[in-house]
């Protein structure tokens, strides 16, 4: 099973080296042929218009769409912004997830901080989250489920298959989100092993 991280910019680094100190075989995707090899993906924090301009230029946006439909991904910060329905101050990108966010809601770099959250799927030990230049998510669908909140903003958010973060998890010693996002991952790629091997079965009784 092989996590893929895009890597075009933004902290795709420290993405890959907590998944790989959980012993995650890891990719980091720079080009759309390579989402083929691939069971889940990470959209990491960066500068989302960066981000987005890259996307286009290398013709990720439709291979993207698709990949999202059937595979799990985790998008923080900047890759929430990316997802995202509709953006307050900004345009969209790929808009997958059924959310509205508001740009640099908690302020610019020097307002970067770490607060405590409750996370319920994560356990009852509160979750140290780093915000820098984060986004909130001022509107969430009704098949979003709202993970966290900080001062009645929501801040994590699960539609899907797709976990949005307006935090980094990244670049917290605490492991337990990209444990989550690898738990996904697994059941969704025995899923997918288990209804190829019975497709294969019918085929081969029909034959």
């Amino acid at each position: 099973m092989m996590i893929g991280i895009l890597a075009l910019q933004g902290a795709f680094a420290e993405h890959q080296k907590i998944l790989e100190v959980l012993g995650q075989r890891t990719l980091l995707v720079k080009k759309p042929s390579q989402l083929k090899v691939i069971e889940g993906l990470v959209f990491c924090g960066g500068e989302s218009t960066t981000i987005a301009l890259l996307l286009k230029k290398y013709d990720f946006l439709k291979p993207l769409e698709d990949f999202v439909k059937n595979h799990p991904v985790l998008a923080t910060c900047a890759g929430l912004i990316v997802l995202a329905k509709e953006v307050k101050g900004g345009k969209t990108c790929l808009p997958v997830l059924d959310v509205s966010v508001k740009r640099n809601a908690f302020g610019r770099q020097y307002d970067s901080f770490e607060e405590n959250l409750d996370i319920v799927l994560l356990g009852s030990k509160p979750y140290p989250a780093t915000f820098i230049r984060a986004p909130w998510i001022e509107k969430a669908g009704n098949d979003v489920d709202v993970l966290a909140r900080y001062q009645k903003n929501i801040v994590a958010v699960k539609q899907g298959n797709i976990i949005g973060t307006s935090f980094h998890p990244e670049l917290t010693k605490d492991t337990r989100f990209h444990q989550y996002f690898i738990s996904l991952v697994r059941v969704k790629d025995k899923e997918a092993k288990s209804n190829k091997s019975f497709n294969q079965q019918l085929i081969t009784n029909n034959q």
